[in-house]
């Protein structure tokens, strides 16, 4: 390999984590993420590279630009999926969505903030991720976008709004530390089938939603209420997954657990409480997730 080439996959693998991240972000897929990156090496390795300046920005553009338009196709998509959809969980415990430091990092790769992006257009999309993920500037974004810096603010300024009137009141987030005990908790209350417990660990108002696409059996509806949840969850447990070895992970900057390869159940937390259950159970949702599990 030359040494023109081998620096210029070295540039492109510089890049590839906010790449990887601006994608899936956008698209709610790691999957389709992973196909958008590799497209974006594929313009890289065709481009003359002696007239790119800077490499972040022009991958950066190449990489939303793609998101756009897959996007677009996506919506017709997730109009026939069947039964709620849910983004693809992604271990995030080792960086692989970047740096989640802050309850604010956690919050921007959550499911319930990714499930409120789909609500946005295209273009709010990818202004409200750069902006909001990844810092960009107005200016910076407006000109990845091919838009004017006053567009691009008119956007962020509507996506902004539009999430903000979708988001749940502000979350109580246990330090990662407190994750097993609190998790442990409710496991053990559900695996046991002790109702009431199980009921005090979970807020008037929690919902569960699960994400089968069809493939398997899930709820096709959200479940809404503490006992009506509770005694879904004592019941799916006893059912579905008796004998599975469970571990508690970070999946998405949130507390989960992993049914061995066969699902994912994410745990929501507000007050002290469990407020929210999103069990990702689709088998062509999961390969990502498992392909890490396979590398950890």
């Amino acid at each position: 390999m030359s040494t023109h080439v081998t620096a210029a996959v070295a540039d492109f693998e510089e890049h590839r984590p906010r790449m990887f991240g601006i994608a899936y972000r956008m698209l709610g897929s790691a999957a389709e993420a992973e196909d958008t990156v590799q497209e974006a090496y594929l313009r890289w390795s065709a481009a003359d590279r002696s007239d790119i300046e800077h490499p972040g920005a022009w991958l950066a553009k190449v990489v939303t630009r793609l998101c756009l338009n897959s996007l677009t196709s996506a919506r017709a998509r997730r109009e026939e999926y069947v039964g709620p959809w849910l983004p693809e969980p992604v271990l995030t415990g080792d960086g692989a969505l970047g740096p989640l430091e802050s309850a604010e990092q956690r919050e921007g790769v959550s499911m319930a903030l990714l499930v409120l992006l789909e609500q946005l257009t295209p273009a709010e999309r990818a202004v409200y991720v750069l902006r909001e993920a990844f810092a960009y500037g107005h200016r910076e974004i407006s000109e990845l976008l091919d838009l004017s810096e006053a567009n691009c603010r008119q956007l962020h300024r509507r996506a902004a709004a539009r999430v903000a009137a979708g988001a749940p009141k502000p979350r109580f987030a246990p330090d990662p530390a407190q994750w097993h005990g609190l998790v442990e908790s409710f496991l053990t209350a559900a695996r046991s089938g002790d109702l009431a417990r199980l009921e005090s660990l979970l807020s008037a108002d929690v919902r569960y939603v699960s994400d089968g696409g069809g493939v398997v059996n899930a709820a096709r509806r959200p479940i809404l209420g503490r006992n009506n949840v509770a005694r879904f969850a004592i019941g799916a447990l006893e059912k579905y997954v008796a004998g599975v070895p469970l571990t508690v992970a970070e999946v998405n900057g949130s507390p989960a657990l992993l049914f061995g390869d066969l699902g994912v159940l994410v745990v929501e937390f507000e007050n002290g409480l469990v407020s929210g259950l999103r069990a990702v159970v689709n088998p062509e949702k999961l390969e990502f997730l498992r392909r890490q599990l396979s590398h950890s």
